[in-house]
């Protein structure tokens, strides 16, 4: 596409969009439709599987471990709360670093957590939550809001007419480096106590990574996974307040963790 003819068809299209009200689940404008989600997600998944320096368990090899996590993660998929539980493949993958305290989900449910944060946390409750929490960033679409927001509408849409797949796959290959807003950090712990309110975990399972990384004083430079506000001091009070509010149980479901633990490698 030319430049003049881009910037006569640009406003033309972004109008159209507008028009037919193309937003997310919650009324953000979002180019992507969930196609593209899953697309994004697939391609994500292709390029970690590509990359020798991510390990990712071998499913044989570490069958006890991948059934524990995703008949876990099934419990929490099955909230009436989470949209797109049918669309999305929800997929669950383990990557082998036990010095990484990090998890996340790509957009289309390709949800990926590392081996340094389960044998991080004490319970199973709080993977729970951390894992509710990276559901919520799928489900409510945050990383393609994000990226609507980060890159320029004529790159986007060059990705929807198909002129320029390598702009995906490079979006793809940096998608982790994504930071949230507030907003949509929030949104996520919100999500995690709701998703978890279904089931037999403690709705604030989250708050206990938390309150585990303040205990240790690691708030001062925290993981990856807690590189985006609000910190964890206001993330615990939150997350326990959020409880509250919805009327949900926050006694420990007491479930075997460190039977998890020692499955993986170590």
């Amino acid at each position: 596409m030319t430049k003049s003819k881009s910037l006569f068809i640009l406003p033309f299209l972004f109008s159209i969009l507008l028009f037919l009200g193309a937003c997310d689940s919650d009324g953000n404008i979002n180019f992507f439709s969930i196609d593209e989600d899953l697309k994004i997600g697939q391609q994500v998944a292709a390029e970690l599987e590509a990359d020798s320096s991510v390990i990712i368990l071998n499913e044989q090899e570490y069958d006890t471990a991948y059934m524990f996590i995703r008949a876990m993660t099934e419990k929490v998929l099955a909230s009436n709360d989470i949209r797109y539980r049918t669309e999305f493949p929800w997929q669950v993958k383990i990557i082998h670093d036990d010095n990484t305290l990090n998890a996340f989900c790509a957009p289309g449910g390709y949800i990926y957590v590392y081996t340094g944060l389960i044998k991080y946390l004490d319970t199973e409750d709080q993977l729970a939550g951390v894992m509710g929490h990276e559901i919520a960033h799928a489900d409510k679409r945050h990383v393609t809001d994000n990226m609507t927001k980060t890159y320029g509408y004529e790159t986007l849409f060059s990705i929807f007419f198909g002129e320029d797949q390598s702009t995906l796959a490079g979006i793809a290959k940096n998608l982790v480096n994504l930071s949230y807003s507030r907003k949509a950090e929030q949104e996520a712990d919100d999500f995690s106590v709701k998703y978890l309110c279904d089931t037999e975990y403690q709705s604030n399972g989250a708050a206990g990574f938390f309150q585990k990384i303040i205990n240790e004083g690691q708030n001062n430079a925290p993981p990856e996974f807690l590189s985006t506000h609000p910190n964890p001091n206001n993330r615990v009070e939150a997350i326990n307040n959020k409880a509250r509010e919805e009327g949900c149980s926050i006694t420990p479901s007491g479930n075997d963790y460190a039977a998890f633990k020692a499955s993986l490698p170590r």
